[in-house]
């Protein structure tokens, strides 16, 4: 990470343990899960002129 010393690197980037992994992975799914409701309701509604009446 382009620290003078690995100590530092280890010191700051080792310290997540699995369970802070699982967490931080479940809140990037609620955060995209989140995002594809707000791209559906970007979805322009069909129109209804777009049928042709028989």
């Amino acid at each position: 990470m382009g620290h003078s010393d690995i100590s530092v690197t280890m010191n700051v980037y080792t310290h997540v343990n699995f369970d802070d992994a699982e967490e931080e992975l479940q809140k990037m799914e609620k955060l995209r899960k989140a995002q594809e409701e707000i791209e559906k309701g970007k979805e322009k509604p069909v129109s209804q002129k777009m049928f042709k009446i028989i």
